[in-house]
């Protein structure tokens, strides 16, 4: 299988950069396929892994293609239809573009052309072809959840930092990260700016052992702070930009935002932002959604209800234990009425068999006769004398 991991200076050397395309428009058009590709699958109802499957398409796509050849709207629809049929998830290519006429703008509709479902179908052999036929995609949700078991502490803050890096990691479709570090970093990566946000430190977690200094050593081994750091500051960047950009699925008219490079981490950017001290300034701007059903549901809590007193929880639990057999009332089986006898069916006589007569009778056959054996060979003359 090939590599979908790269570097830095492969990132900033893709074909759309070869064709024209500078760097903070290709980050742009990342960005908006992916948001567009979330809106679709949101309002189709689809779930949260078939969306991520289909942007981690839309980004290895354009590792090997240019936006100028290929619209990426087109491709965002594209990727969302071959991801749900791979999540089991399917959805009509239709359905699909019915909804994305609905986001889009009259003019960005037009990238689909006269024939938008032949556009979309066709595109999808170029899709498969691409990525070769690499369907399966691993996603850091999995593993959100199961270090989160892991880790000791409050409950309630434990939930709070689940929750903040859930939405980290869906906010980081927008970037490059899939592209960069395997689902595992990117979900240690996301739980520790969370847990930096909400205050929440580990301390303790479940199968430590003493050569574990940190709490993802029993995870990952040998993950640095610089690149875990490097990997929040890309994720903070989207919170520093203007949420108003021009070629929105909804079609905004405001300024574009400037995107961000992708940050390094040096010594000097360290030392001149400090990762701790851009936290405490991007805490107010990072707001961060209250529900999230799925998140409840993975770490079997019940949510309370958004708008009611802490006291009072949802009234019904998101854990669905199966009570004990003796809470069902046991019905005792009713006699059934008796069946009245019935007159044994009569069925018409069968007609007379008659003999088939496949041969002619043989009256006069007494047997197999064999013809005569043949006389005893004579034993040969003795030779001639000469």
């Amino acid at each position: 299988m090939p590599c979908w991991y790269y570097e830095k200076k492969d990132l900033k050397n893709t074909p759309s950069l070869q064709d024209g395309i500078d760097f903070e428009t290709e980050s742009r058009y990342r960005k908006e396929g992916a948001r567009f590709i979330i809106d679709t699958g949101t309002k189709m109802g689809l779930r949260y892994d078939t969306m991520a499957t289909g942007v981690v398409y839309f980004h290895r796509f354009y590792m090997f293609h240019s936006f100028k050849e290929f619209p990426r709207y087109v491709t965002a629809c594209c990727c969302l239809f071959l991801a749900g049929k791979v999540e089991e998830t399917p959805k009509k290519c239709k359905d699909i573009i019915k909804v994305a006429k609905a986001l889009l703008s009259d003019a960005q509709f037009q990238q689909f052309g006269e024939d938008a479902k032949e556009e979309v179908m066709t595109l999808e052999r170029i899709l498969l072809q691409t990525i070769r036929f690499d369907l399966q995609v691993e996603h850091p949700y999995g593993y959100l959840i199961k270090y989160a078991k892991s880790l000791k502490g409050e409950k309630s803050k434990l939930q709070k930092m689940v929750q903040m890096a859930w939405t980290f990691v869906n906010d980081s479709l927008c970037t490059t990260l899939c592209l960069q570090w395997e689902p595992e970093i990117i979900a240690i990566a996301l739980m520790y700016l969370a847990g930096k946000l909400s205050k929440f430190e580990i301390t303790d977690w479940i199968g430590r052992q003493p050569r574990h200094l940190r709490w993802w050593d029993m995870f990952v081994e040998d993950i640095s702070l610089e690149i875990l750091e490097d990997t929040c500051h890309q994720v903070l960047d989207l919170y520093s930009q203007q949420p108003s950009r021009t070629d929105s699925p909804q079609g905004l008219n405001a300024a574009p935002a400037k995107a961000l490079p992708i940050s390094t981490p040096t010594k000097a950017s360290v030392a001149g932002r400090g990762f701790d001290q851009r936290l405490d300034a991007m805490q107010p701007k990072v707001e961060v959604s209250a529900s999230a059903n799925y998140v409840n549901y993975a770490m079997g809590v019940t949510p309370p209800v958004v708008g009611l007193p802490p006291s009072i929880v949802a009234p019904i639990s998101v854990a669905h234990p199966i009570p004990p057999w003796s809470a069902y009332p046991i019905i005792p089986p009713t006699a059934n009425p008796p069946i009245p006898p019935t007159a044994p069916q009569a069925y018409p006589p069968l007609p007379p068999s008659q003999p088939a007569a496949f041969y002619a009778p043989y009256t006069n056959f007494t047997g197999q006769v064999y013809p005569p054996a043949p006389p005893a060979q004579q034993p040969p003359p003795p030779p001639r004398p000469y």
